[in-house]
């Protein structure tokens, strides 16, 4: 009776443990999403938390470095920062600027 109480006692304590870790993840997971679902009906901007904005991306053309459904972080930079090999995101100007391009940059003209 006394061995079962103390398994009993260690399930209870690794259970603990586990849902303790798990909450210590998802619950700032849940948070940023909570952000930028308020930030994206709040603004027409892409939103972003601390200059990265979170995109997924929805073709191939990118394959087989980016894969259609990855998600992918950008980070805000100068034109004069970039570089060739670089992986830029970018609004499409033929997209009406509501659809976001990315590709890596083969070639920088002035």
């Amino acid at each position: 009776m006394e061995q079962n109480k103390d398994k009993s006692t260690r399930t209870h304590k690794v259970l603990t443990i586990v849902g303790t870790v798990l909450c210590v993840i998802l619950i700032p997971i849940l948070i940023v999403n909570c952000i930028l679902i308020v930030k994206s009906f709040v603004s027409d901007d892409v939103p972003s938390i601390g200059g990265a904005t979170p995109l997924i991306v929805l073709t191939d053309s990118m394959y087989p470095v980016i894969e259609s459904g990855d998600l992918i972080i950008c980070e805000t930079a100068e034109p004069k920062d970039i570089k060739v090999g670089d992986v830029i995101s970018f609004f499409d100007p033929a997209g009406n600027g509501t659809s976001i391009v990315t590709h890596r940059v083969i070639e920088i003209t002035e």
